[in-house]
């Protein structure tokens, strides 16, 4: 049942879906959605992938033409709306790739749409550096105009596309999973902006599945579900486990991942005075079972530790030993040999062909053991694949689907369960749940802790997200200025306490 929207301010609708309806061939994305967003108020839209809020975005951008149900922006009753529509009206949507152009400048990027809106055929440079810098003054930022867009980190790119929003008299800016890449930081500044922009009275709706950025940036929450509203009221009703409950229809029960390791036993992973490009003076005993949590500020140097650890790094020194025996990881195919899986962080370019089927990229790292070098055996390639599937908990009625039809969640459970066909002894997990919903999020944990503890696999999850690392690890280590700087058991590890800590060293 959806809450009532009580205590709210008495501001006025900017926009208003009344009964929409939104069918593709005989499924039905929205069902019955009503949702209004007022004037100058930040609105959050949550959901799991899948819930309907990509549905929603565009039929409010105009994108898609709901089948049944009308929308109303100010007096304006409309059945459907076009893009160029929605724009007229104020409404301007900043997808999660920003779609900026990589191989222009920023002035470009942000000029471009003015000078095609004005069918300007020659280009004034200083009248494009004077709109540009507009832009910029008004969110008080300074990026270098000069700059191609593509050589800049994912945070100023998306400041450049809020401000090529505002450009066009934005009324309603509709932020898609705004946050997916940013450190804590940078979400900090984000919603600081956030926060200016609603004081010019225009309106955010906020698209995410991040229950705590939800509840500190906004005023009101509205939570789908299968295409259909769930949950509506001031954020001031909802906590974290209400969020999760309404999203997922699900509850789930926060337990800490305590585990005891035989001391005499021989490391599954053991570092001495570890070094390289990036971090230093590693000490580190890994057992089998266990798994560890690393995490640390922007520049830390975990990011290249974790890597060095998959023979991305060849000039490291130090002693690096596997069951008590002493490796050297030269490449990527050294670090497989003895044993080493690597979940990426970014899955789309660095852990999945997204072209190619669910069971070719689940099967991508073991075809040499399938049948000879010259044919494999389709029999036990299906029936590896689908029993990976399964177990996993992969959600597809095909595994010759293309990976890139299946959710985040999903596609993040094909690169975890093609690595855990290794046999690997070592599984090193970079941010292992980045992009994925909490319903997918919570069958990935549950997956993890399950194989280091029932088999002999060491795992090693670097997160910011301590939240993961609270509820999953034994242990978790800071990593500060390239070195471990302090080790957490489970049993005293405190979210906030690590938050807090994190803060001193900043």
């Amino acid at each position: 049942m959806c809450h009532k929207v009580i205590g709210m301010n008495k501001k006025e609708d900017f926009i208003s879906l009344e009964h929409v309806h939104k069918n593709f061939a005989g499924v039905h994305a929205l069902k019955d959605l009503s949702l209004s967003i007022k004037k100058g108020e930040i609105h959050c839209l949550a959901g799991e992938n899948g819930s309907g809020k990509s549905t929603l975005i565009k039929v409010i951008s105009g994108i898609h033409v709901p089948s049944e149900g009308v929308i109303r922006i100010g007096d304006k009753i409309l059945n459907r709306l076009t893009p160029k529509q929605a724009i007229a009206l104020g409404v301007q949507v900043i997808y999660q790739d920003f779609s900026l152009f990589a191989n222009l400048t920023v002035a470009e990027n942000l000029a471009l749409n003015t000078n095609l809106a004005q069918n300007k055929k020659l280009v004034s440079w200083k009248k494009v550096y004077q709109l540009a810098r507009e832009a910029m003054d008004r969110l008080q930022i300074d990026i270098d105009l000069k700059r191609e867009v593509g050589t800049l980190p994912v945070a100023q790119k998306q400041l450049i596309a809020i401000a090529r929003a505002l450009m066009f008299n934005a009324r309603l800016i509709i932020m898609d999973e705004p946050t997916t890449a940013l450190t804590g930081k940078e979400v900090q500044v984000l919603f600081d902006i956030v926060r200016q922009i609603q004081k010019e009275g225009i309106s955010v709706l906020f698209v995410s599945h991040k229950m705590r950025e939800m509840l500190e940036i906004s005023e009101k929450i509205t939570v789908i579900r299968n295409g259909s509203k769930v949950a509506e009221g001031p954020t001031t009703d909802f906590d974290e486990k209400l969020l999760t409950y309404h999203m997922t229809g699900q509850e789930f029960t926060d337990e800490k991942y305590i585990i005891t390791t035989e001391s005499n036993e021989t490391p599954r992973l053991q570092l001495g005075n570890y070094c390289g490009n990036g971090f230093q003076n590693i000490d580190l005993c890994l057992h089998k079972k266990e798994v560890i949590g690393i995490t640390g500020l922007l520049g830390s140097g975990r990011t290249e530790f974790a890597k060095a650890l998959f023979g991305m790094q060849a000039d490291t020194t130090g002693t690096l030993r596997i069951d008590g025996e002493p490796v050297q990881l030269s490449s990527i195919t050294d670090a497989i040999k003895h044993g080493i899986a690597y979940v990426p962080e970014d899955r789309l370019s660095e852990g999945l062909f997204l072209s190619q089927s669910i069971k070719r990229n689940i099967l991508a790292t073991t075809l040499d053991s399938i049948g000879n070098k010259f044919f494999l055996d389709k029999i036990i390639l299906t029936e590896r694949a689908t029993q990976t599937v399964d177990e996993i908990g992969i959600k597809t009625d095909n595994t010759d689907n293309a990976v890139n039809t299946l959710s985040g969640g999903n596609q993040q459970k094909v690169v975890l369960g093609k690595w855990l066909l290794t046999h690997a002894k070592i599984l090193i997990l970079n941010g292992p749940t980045v992009g994925v919903d909490i319903g997918s999020k919570s069958e990935i944990h549950k997956r993890i802790r399950n194989i280091a503890r029932e088999g002999d696999l060491a795992v090693i999850m670097f997160s910011d997200d301590i939240n993961e690392l609270v509820h999953n690890c034994n242990r978790i280590i800071i990593m500060h200025k390239s070195k471990f700087v302090e080790e957490i058991p489970a049993s005293d590890a405190e979210e906030n306490d690590i938050n807090n800590r994190l803060k001193e060293l900043a």
